[in-house]
């Protein structure tokens, strides 16, 4: 459905946030956000009840109830035979004129509240800006399955944790992570990936843009040159040009980043940022001869190597690929992974995998900028990979995100045919829808968020000219069914225009 019930429809059932919250009031505070902010204007016409009840699979009676609440606060008004409608002027708010103004008195600046940022952060506000989580919609970005995730063993292992610790549960835990969880992690990536290292080399961060964001200060002056590729991860651009990096897009094709252009364009480059087992956003693998060439380049030139091994356990035709570290002899690559992907979000668990040379100065450096992560938190992690529950969790989630990958093939091909194609789906949580050239994927982004979808403009990613347009769309966090309902969404919207 186009309009406004698209921004209706999200997520409004969680069992682990709202267990206790009806669902008519689940929907009642939904809209009544999306008033207040805006994004439901002034006069806007709301879906039937009937209509809505639909499209987020409730009654309509839940629906109804909502919309009675709604009109007894005076957010609402309810017309027989023609409708319900957004109030011309909310209870306690000044009359505005629509989307537009309710989005300007939300950003007016009181007299002498400018921010005066330096020009790096302006930069880094910028690129920020572009990071920021939205609400949660349709094929939410780079969000796993999260109803997936063993809840229960979770919950037993933080609660038998917090007995053992006591009072040593509130404690700070060393700025590297506690020893459990470093030699837990050195163990699974040893066996899963390839990287061999002692758990010493092992550091526990909240997630992979907070490895990049000390990498960089550490390693990097000011403006000295990253080979970056295009198009690029946004949290990592974010992280690079915070700390004063000067960003060197290098493009992707089919074998991953074409090295021969980056050492043309900065053959000293400082470092190097990489995306090798899955190309982020596009989904390729950066072939073995360039894997070669760039350790070679690495090992001439004394530059470092910052490998994302962002979700390359997720991998449905063979056996996950070795690592870009397991080929590096001379310890110049850097490696970092991340339990947000892997697990949930909310975990804040990522680690990164150090050249021993590097290993002091960056745990003083986390001690000096961030601190550690939640004691309780690293040691039922711990407990999570050590007594094979992770390896469990993780096969599971990766036959059924295959499952969930075979359903998206089956939808785009029954309802979007040959207008799309998509990159690469072997690995990884999400693919590239590729549009025809010529349309406008911003804007169809735009659309597609106004009916219920999350799908990011693949331009978005791109420093300079974008290859062609495309969509970036996260199929592993949706069932199947929602797949299909999505993708038939989509389709109806590129009928229209796009």
């Amino acid at each position: 459905m186009k309009g406004p019930a698209g921004l209706l429809i999200s997520p409004l059932r969680s069992k682990t946030t709202e267990e206790a919250v009806p669902l008519y009031a689940q929907v009642y505070r939904r809209i009544r956000q999306l008033i207040l902010s805006g994004s439901l204007g002034a006069g806007q016409r709301l879906p039937s009840a009937r209509s809505l009840a639909v499209d987020i699979s409730a009654s309509r009676t839940t629906v109804e109830a909502a919309y009675a609440q709604l009109w007894a606060e005076g957010f609402i008004v309810r017309r027989v035979g023609s409708g319900t409608y957004v109030a011309a002027v909310l209870p306690g708010v000044p009359p505005v004129r629509g989307r537009a103004a309710s989005r300007t008195r939300a950003t007016e600046k009181a007299p002498g509240a400018e921010a005066n940022l330096s020009r790096r952060g302006r930069a880094l506000d910028a690129a920020g800006r572009q990071v920021s989580l939205s609400a949660p919609l349709w094929f939410s970005s780079c969000v796993p399955a999260l109803d997936l995730f063993p809840v229960d063993i979770w919950n037993r292992l933080l609660s038998r944790r917090a007995r053992r610790l006591g009072k040593d549960a509130l404690a700070l835990a060393a700025p590297a992570g506690i020893r459990a969880l470093r030699e837990a992690i050195a163990a699974h990536i040893a066996a899963a990936r390839g990287v061999h290292c002692d758990w010493r080399q092992v550091l526990a961060l909240s997630s992979t843009q907070q490895a990049l964001d000390v990498a960089a200060r550490l390693l990097l002056d000011d403006s000295e040159a990253v080979w970056f590729e295009e198009p690029g991860y946004l949290g990592g651009r974010a992280a690079l040009q915070g700390a004063g990096g000067r960003l060197v897009p290098v493009p992707v094709d089919n074998e991953g980043m074409v090295l021969d252009r980056a050492m043309a364009e900065a053959p000293a480059a400082r470092l190097a940022y990489v995306t090798p087992s899955h190309q982020f956003p596009l989904g390729v693998t950066l072939s073995l001869p360039r894997r070669l060439q760039l350790i070679g380049w690495a090992r001439r030139e004394r530059s470092w190597i910052f490998e994302d091994d962002y979700d390359s356990e997720f991998r449905y035709a063979g056996h996950p690929l070795t690592a870009l570290h397991g080929l590096d002899e001379n310890g110049r690559v850097l490696y970092a992974g991340t339990f947000n992907k892997m697990l949930f979000p909310g975990i804040r668990i990522a680690f990164l995998v150090l050249p021993e040379a590097l290993i002091e100065s960056f745990s003083n450096a986390i001690g000096a900028t961030s601190g550690s992560l939640s004691t309780l938190t690293q040691y039922a992690l711990a407990d999570l990979l050590a007594e094979g529950h992770f390896a469990t969790h993780l096969r599971r989630v990766r036959q059924l995100y295959a499952e969930r990958r075979d359903a998206l093939l089956t939808a785009v091909g029954k309802h979007l045919g040959d207008r799309v194609r998509l990159g690469p789906v072997d690995t990884g949580l999400h693919a590239i829808v590729w549009l025809q050239r010529g349309v406008n994927d911003a804007a169809v982004s735009r659309r597609a968020a106004d009916a219920g979808m999350d799908l990011p403009p693949l331009s978005r990613y791109y420093l300079g000219r974008p290859a062609g347009p495309g969509l970036l769309l996260t199929y592993a966090g949706e069932a199947p069914d929602r797949i299909e309902v999505g993708i038939r969404r989509l389709a109806r919207l590129l009928d229209n225009g796009g």
